[in-house]
C-alpha cells in the first residue's frame, strides 16, 4: 500500500510506538529481500536455507532476542554484510528507530550505500515504499542519510569524528571493524565513540562483523572473547560425529588443489564440496564460553570452508593457499578472510642480517633472466642521497640491482642532476630484450627539501617519477594510493604511501628463503652495513587511549635505516604501476618467458622471438594535460 505524503510522519509515530513484533529478522528475509545483481551472484529472492548458519546470527539481532551486542568473526564469501543489510531491511520495515551503519572509510560508506544499500532498497516494494524516492523534492534519502517512518539511517566513515558523534541511535552496524583507523580525528577509538551513541537506549542492539587481522591487535578478535564464543557444528554424511570445519581436515592430491574435500576427524571418511549443502542444513551453533557476559554478548566465528557449495569451495580455498603459502605477506591475507584466524606478527622480529648476506647471489653483469621491470626509491637526506634500483618479476619476487649514495647538497642543482642521469639510464638484459629502462621512481618529500623533491618530480612526470610522503595514518594505508594529493603552494602532486604496509609486507618476505613468490635476491657485492640498514626497524605495540597501536620503531635507537627506506619507495613505485597505471607484472612475466638468454640458449617449450622492447605501460591522463 502506498503512504500518502500528508499521512507519512502520523504513520512512522503510530509505528513506533507500536509494540516491537514477535518476528524475526530471517523470517523478514525469506517473505521480502530481494537480492540485486549489482551486489550479489545470486540475485533472486533470499534464502536462509541457502545459508543456514546465519538463521542463528539474525534471530539474534531480532527484538525477541536479550541480547545487546552480536559479534560476527567471519571468512569471506558467507554472507556477513547481507545479515547486517536484512537486519536494516527488517528495522525499517517493522521496529523503526535510528540506525547507524559505520563503515572503515566515508568513501567506502558511499560505496556501501550505492552498490548495497540503495539496491537493497529498491529491489524490495516493502522498503521501497517507506523510503522516499531520491529524486524526490526534500525526500530525505541521500547517499548517506535514508528517512522512513519513525526512523532515520544514516550511514558514515570511522574516520569521520563528526559522522560517529551526530545523533543518538537505537541500532548500530560496525562493518569490518578490523579496519577502522586508531582514532578518530583525535576523539578517540571509532566504536567506543559508535557504541557511545547507543547509552540512552535501554533496548539497543550492536552488531559488529569483520575478517579479522593480527593477533592481540584484532578488535573483532577481542569482541569476540568477550561474548560466549559460538562455532558451528556440522555432522559428518558417514559417523555422523558433531565437529567444526578447520583446515587441518582438508586433503588433496598432491599438486592438484583442486581435488580438495574434507576427512572427518573421527572416522576418516571424505566429504566432498557439493555434501556442504547437507551438513549445514543439519548443523548448530555450540556456545563454548556460555557463561560469559550473562547472555549479553552472543559471539560467532564462521570462516569460508562453510562458504555454500557453488560459492567458495574448498577447491577454490586450497588452490589460493598452494599460491600464496610461501608468501608470509599473501598467506596473512588467506588466513584472516579465508579462516577467519588472526595472524601472529613477527614483522622485524628474528630477522638476522648475517643469515641474509649468507644468501647474496652472483647475477653476473646483466639483469637476472626473470626480471620484468625496473624501479627505483631514493630516500633524501641533508647532506646526500641513497637510492634502490630494485628488479621485479613474477609474484613480486625482487632483485636488489644497484644501491648508490649520492654526496652533496641536496639544495644544488648538481646532485639532482647526479640523480637524473641515474634515472635515464638502461640496464642490460640476460635475456635477448632491448635494454631495460628504470619503469617508476618514488622519492621521498617528508623532509627538509621538499621543495626540491617535489619540483624535480614534477618535471619528470611524464617519466613516473613521484614525489612522494608517507602517511601518519597507521596501518591500513594502501601503499599506493589511487590518486595524487596537491601540494597547495606549488601546485604539483604528492603521493601519500602508506610506509607501515609496505614495511609489514617486505619484513615478512625477508624470512623467504626458497626462490619464488616475494623472495628477496641479494647481489655477491653488497655489504653488512646494507644488510643491517634493511633489517634496522621491529613494529612494536603500545597502549594509546586504551587501544592497541602498532608502530615501526629502530631496533637500535640511532642506527640508519636508509635502505629499508629505498626498498619501500621501490616498492610502493611498484604498486603504483600495477594499481594506477594497470600494469600486469605476471602477465608480463609469462610475455618475457618466450625470449631466448643472450648466450643463445632457449627457455624449453617457449616460442622465441628474437627482439623486444621494455614492458609496455598505458599512460593514464590527468587534467590540464600532463600525461603519466
Amino acid at each position: 500500500m502506498e503512504i500518502e505524503t500528508d499521512s507519512f510522519f502520523n504513520y512512522g509515530f503510530a509505528k513506533g510506538i507500536r509494540p516491537d513484533p514477535d518476528y524475526t529478522v530471517d523470517e523478514w528475509a525469506d517473505a521480502h529481500r530481494i537480492l540485486s545483481s549489482v551486489s550479489s551472484s545470486e540475485p533472486g529472492p533470499w534464502q536462509t536455507s541457502r545459508v543456514p548458519y546465519l538463521r542463528e546470527i539474525m534471530r539474534c539481532l531480532s527484538p525477541s532476542h536479550p541480547c545487546e551486542r552480536v559479534i560476527l568473526m567471519k571468512g569471506a564469501q558467507i554472507g556477513g554484510t547481507e545479515c547486517g543489510n536484512n537486519w536494516m531491511g527488517f528495522v525499517i520495515h517493522h521496529t523503526p528507530g535510528p540506525m547507524l551503519i559505520v563503515n572503515p572509510t566515508v568513501e567506502m560508506a558511499k560505496r556501501t550505500s550505492k552498490m548495497r544499500i540503495d539496491p537493497a532498497i529498491d529491489n524490495c516494494p516493502s522498503l521501497r515504499e517507506l523510503v522516499k524516492s531520491p529524486r524526490t523534492r526534500d525526500s530525505g534519502n541521500t547517499v548517506l542519510m535514508k528517512e522512513f517512518p519513525g526512523g532515520v539511517l544514516v550511514l558514515t566513515g570511522a574516520n569521520s569524528a563528526v559522522g560517529l558523534r551526530s545523533m543518538p541511535v537505537r541500532y548500530l552496524f560496525l562493518d569490518e571493524v578490523d579496519g577502522y583507523p586508531n582514532d578518530a580525528g583525535d576523539e578517540g577509538d571509532p566504536v567506543d565513540l559508535a557504541i557511545q551513541r547507543t547509552a540512552t537506549f535501554s533496548n539497543r542492539k550492536i552488531f559488529l562483523a569483520s575478517t579479522p587481522t593480527l593477533k592481540n591487535y584484532s578488535r573483532i578478535e577481542k569482541a569476540f572473547f568477550e561474548g560466549d564464543q559460538r562455532y558451528f557444528f556440522v555432522p559428518c554424511p558417514v559417523c555422523g560425529t558433531m565437529q567444526t570445519l578447520k583446515w587441518a581436515n582438508i586433503k588433496f592430491e598432491s599438486g592438484h588443489p583442486e581435488t580438495a574435500c574434507y576427512e572427518c576427524e573421527k572416522c576418516k571418511s571424505l566429504w566432498q564440496d557439493y555434501q556442504k549443502a547437507e551438513i549445514l542444513q543439519k548443523g548448530e551453533w555450540i556456545a563454548t564460553a556460555p557463561d560469559r557476559s550473562n547472555g549479553k554478548i552472543v559471539s560467532f566465528h564462521l570462516s569460508s570452508l562453510y562458504s555454500p557449495h557453488g560459492w567458495t569451495s574448498w577447491g577454490d580455498i586450497a588452490s589460493e593457499f598452494v599460491k600464496v603459502h610461501k608468501d608470509p605477506a599473501r598467506l596473512q591475507v588467506w588466513t584472516n578472510t579465508k579462516l577467519a584466524e588472526t595472524w601472529e606478527d613477527q614483522s622485524g622480529e628474528s630477522i638476522d642480517p648475517t643469515g641474509l648476506m649468507s644468501r647474496r647471489e652472483n647475477y653476473g653483469p646483466r639483469i637476472p633472466m626473470n626480471v620484468v621491470i625496473l624501479t627505483c626509491g631514493v630516500d633524501v637526506q641533508d647532506d646526500r642521497l641513497e637510492l634502490e634500483i630494485v628488479g621485479w618479476g613474477k609474484d613480486e619476487e625482487s632483485w636488489s640491482i644497484d644501491y648508490h649514495v649520492l654526496h652533496g647538497d641536496p639544495s644544488t642543482p648538481q646532485l639532482w642532476d647526479d640523480l637524473d642521469s641515474i634515472l635515464q639510464r638502461t640496464y642490460e638484459h640476460e635475456r635477448n630484450i632491448a635494454p631495460m629502462p628504470i619503469a617508476a621512481t618514488c622519492i621521498d618529500s617528508g623532509g627538509h627539501y621538499t621543495d626540491h623533491v617535489i619540483t624535480f618530480c614534477g618535471e619528470r612526470l611524464h617519466q613516473r617519477v613521484f614525489a612522494i610522503k608517507g602517511s601518519s595514518s597507521g596501518f591500513g594505508v594502501p601503499i599506493f594510493p589511487a590518486r595524487a594529493s596537491q601540494n597547495k603552494r606549488l601546485k604539483k602532486p604528492v603521493y601519500v604511501i602508506g610506509v607501515n604496509d609496505a614495511k609489514q609486507t617486505l619484513m615478512q618476505r625477508l624470512r623467504i628463503k626458497e626462490p619464488g613468490p616475494g623472495c628477496w635476491h641479494f647481489p655477491i657485492d653488497r655489504d653488512a652495513e646494507w644488510f643491517t640498514q634493511v633489517t634496522a626497524e621491529v613494529i612494536k605495540t603500545r597502549m594509546v587511549k586504551g587501544r592497541p597501536v602498532r608502530e615501526w620503531v629502530p631496533r637500535t635507537e640511532g642506527h640508519p635505516c636508509e635502505a629499508l627506506d629505498c626498498r619501500v619507495y621501490a616498492f610502493a613505485a611498484l604498486r603504483g604501476l600495477m594499481r594506477n597505471w594497470k600494469f600486469d607484472l605476471n602477465a608480463a612475466f609469462e610475455r618475457l618467458q618466450s625470449y631466448p638468454l643472450k648466450n643463445g640458449q632457449i627457455p624449453a617449450g617457449k616460442a622465441v622471438s628474437q627482439t623486444a622492447a621494455a614492458p609496455t605501460i598505458r599512460s593514464r591522463v590527468r587534467s590540464k594535460g600532463i600525461s603519466l
